[in-house]
């Protein structure tokens, strides 16, 4: 048996699958692969079966969205190493070598992540993980190579040895199986989006590292699941972020934090109706209402670590729009 499992997760992608695997196949000796399917409406099966047999398919019964879509699918995958693909990346030449190596060299690295660069233009990171990701106090995500908006040119600022990071993307993410499996993989309650930053963060809270690595590189399309500015990511990403924060944060945090998060998200909520944006402004309202109904559930799972720091800054809202730094690289030297 190989050692790593490439698992695309798949619901209507025919297009993306006839674009993206024929490199997925050219360059992945090292892996059995797998498509998932969500139950597709569309011809995904029926061209994966007649083109590339060789791919393993798994049928999951309903669209379950990418959290528990993932659980259901790697229950019966028993390669050591779970490599979680959006099915619109492209990879490239040897990009699991310096996986398998790192993995083997340190068993306290649970996760990893390559270089994500973006398809569209391949000389800039892309919004989804870039050079890997980090939190704020009040858990607002980013990543060395994108903060909010801005997104850098890749110039191999980031290229250094591997770098430990709070979070990997999950449109490109490695992790143990036996690691995957103790955390009881994704939280299924939060469907899509920052998934993959709570798991990473409850794995740190049990002392396993995230590591990013520049000797792996892939090309993410982005947005081609759910297009940016759509009212329902506004919804997902405000909630799950809520949920995360009830979840793993130290209880010296739990209740400012969580207070001071309402306030903001109230800031975010008045500005889209300022703009006009009430449908944004109603996701947030919707996303508050989920939390209030969800927090026994989400407090009964609290294993938040004790001592550890979880955050790179205090506010990165404050460092990027009062401060106005836009660049990863320039923060420490603004702290």
């Amino acid at each position: 048996m190989k050692k790593i499992a490439v698992v695309l997760l798949n619901w209507n992608g025919q297009k993306l699958l006839d674009h993206f695997l024929p490199s997925l196949l050219q360059f992945s000796d090292q892996a059995t692969l797998y498509v998932a399917d969500n139950a597709s409406t569309d011809n995904s099966i029926a061209f994966i079966k007649e083109n590339y047999p060789t791919i393993k398919i798994i049928q999951n019964t309903d669209n379950f969205g990418f959290a528990k879509g993932y659980n259901l699918a790697l229950k019966d995958v028993e390669e050591e190493i779970y490599c979680l693909l959006n099915s619109d990346v492209k990879v490239t030449q040897n990009w699991l070598t310096p996986i398998l190596s790192l993995f083997d060299k340190d068993a306290s690295v649970g996760i990893l992540q390559p270089k994500i660069l973006d398809y569209k233009d391949k000389t800039k990171f892309e919004y989804a993980g870039a050079a890997g990701g980090f939190i704020d106090k009040f858990g607002y995500p980013f990543c060395r190579g994108r903060i909010f908006d801005t997104i850098e040119a890749d110039s191999g600022q980031y290229d250094e040895d591997e770098k430990e990071i709070f979070w990997a993307s999950g449109a490109c993410f490695f992790i143990r199986k036996e690691i995957f499996r103790k955390l009881n993989g994704f939280d299924d309650d939060f469907f899509a989006h920052q998934e993959e930053i709570d798991l990473c963060w409850r794995a740190f809270n049990l002392g396993y590292k995230t590591i990013y690595t520049a000797q792996s590189v892939v090309y993410h399309v982005g947005g081609a699941t759910l297009k940016e500015g759509n009212p329902r990511k506004t919804y997902l990403n405000f909630r799950n972020s809520m949920f995360m924060l009830t979840k793993n944060l130290p209880e010296n945090h739990l209740i400012p934090i969580l207070f001071s998060r309402m306030v903001l998200d109230g800031v975010a909520g008045i500005q889209f109706l300022i703009k006009g944006q009430f449908k944004h402004f109603l996701a947030i309202l919707k996303a508050h209402l989920s939390f209030y109904l969800a927090i026994n559930k989400n407090l009964k799972q609290r294993t938040p670590s004790k001592s550890k720091r979880y955050y790179h800054v205090k506010s990165i809202i404050y460092i990027y729009f009062l401060k106005k730094i836009k660049v990863f690289s320039k923060i420490n030297n603004s702290l």
